[in-house]
């Protein structure tokens, strides 16, 4: 939101909790992904749609496939895959011809993870969303793309390692060690880096890439 505010962007965040703080010429409405009723609630508060950053997603607690929990399946399912095609849906009627949708995936939208099953089939279910969306939107010039994190130290993701380190696992440097390890740069990706990408796809400087998805995860094989 920043970097594109930076860039001259206005808009609308939905979230399910109120912002708190954002810059000139935005605003924010309250709004669940699971709930068809709120969400086209506040797509009509936003109004039309140059670009559309679509980021709704939760992480489940680790979890092999021999002991998953169905339940947390279809939760992980309603926000991560059903959530980001319901924002399709409310958004297409009212993007403009030329728009730019940009999903927020993973890098488990094209490779797996031990103990991730469900947040992987998930994110793997969104890349067939986008490169489907792509074709469907693309006459009107609509350019539906995906961005794929890997690692990035985040609030929530080091919360998710201090639980694990509190069960037994890795210490969270440890952790996010191993995880820069695991790249080409010797480095994890930073959130401005993640944002960057999003504006790139966001903007006119990839007017001719549409069903693709950016991987921004330092090079991880």
């Amino acid at each position: 939101m920043n970097l594109l505010a930076t860039e001259g962007a206005r808009g609308t965040v939905i979230d399910m909790a109120a912002v708190d703080e954002y810059p000139d010429g935005w605003r924010s409405v309250v709004a669940d992904v699971r709930d068809d009723t709120s969400l086209a609630a506040g797509f009509e508060t936003a109004g039309h749609i140059d670009v559309l950053v679509a980021a709704a997603g939760i992480v489940p607690p680790w979890s092999s496939i021999g002991t998953l929990d169905l339940a947390e399946w279809d939760d992980v399912m309603s926000v991560n895959a059903r959530g980001v095609a319901a924002s399709l849906l409310h958004a297409a009627p009212r993007a403009r011809d030329g728009a730019s949708v940009v999903v927020i995936a993973s890098l488990n939208a094209w490779k797996g993870d031990p103990n991730l099953a469900a947040y992987t089939a998930s994110k793997h279910a969104l890349l067939g969303l986008v490169r489907s969306a792509a074709i469907d939107l693309g006459r009107r010039g609509i350019r539906v793309n995906a961005v794929a994190p890997g690692p990035v130290a985040t609030e929530a993701m080091l919360a998710r390692h201090r639980r694990r380190a509190d069960a037994g696992g890795a210490s969270v440097d440890d952790a996010l060690a191993a995880a820069a390890r695991a790249t080409a740069l010797g480095r994890i990706a930073t959130v401005d880096e993640v944002a960057r990408a999003v504006l790139f796809l966001a903007s006119d400087l990839s007017s001719a890439t549409t069903g693709h998805l950016l991987p921004v995860d330092g090079g991880i094989g």
